[in-house]
């Protein structure tokens, strides 16, 4: 199924300068940009997207830590986008996730973990409205579709 995801760069991806390195793994995996653009989070917004650890003792860390530097949020389109987007990820925290995965590569923490995903199609539909208008989510085909997908796997 053709779904949607949002990845957010988190600052600890900005700060050491892996915005490239993770946007590239996306594309060479045959994901399509549709979406891209950087913002500064506020308080407001976190409170919104981290709702579910209001309750937990790391709450505002998290909050504090996603508020260093901008973020660049983006869109990514594919067959079974999320979980595939979640599998290149790797585990929450960093010094768990596999080797190859995108945070047992670049993280040694379960906070400062370079990536946030989205966790299942419907949090998707949520979280791309959340951070997108409509107009900022673009619909075109790759040059190389055909080469990514074969002729019945996209519809």
């Amino acid at each position: 199924m053709i779904q949607k995801t949002l990845v957010i760069l988190k600052p600890s991806c900005l700060m050491r300068g892996l915005v490239g390195e993770v946007t590239r793994r996306f594309e060479q995996k045959g994901l399509r940009l549709a979406g891209m653009k950087m913002c500064q989070l506020t308080d407001a917004q976190l409170n919104e997207h981290y709702a579910h650890l209001a309750e937990k003792p790391f709450f505002q860390r998290i909050k504090d830590s996603m508020m260093i530097t901008p973020v660049i949020v983006c869109c990514y389109e594919g067959v079974d986008a999320v979980e595939v987007v979640r599998a290149m990820t790797g585990a929450t925290n960093g010094r768990k996730a596999a080797p190859g995965t995108i945070r047992g590569d670049f993280s040694m923490s379960f906070q400062e973990n370079i990536v946030h995903t989205s966790d299942s199609p419907e949090n998707a539909a949520i979280e791309l409205a959340r951070f997108f208008k409509p107009e900022e989510i673009f619909d075109y085909k790759l040059a190389a579709h055909g080469f990514v997908y074969a002729s019945d796997e996209y519809n």
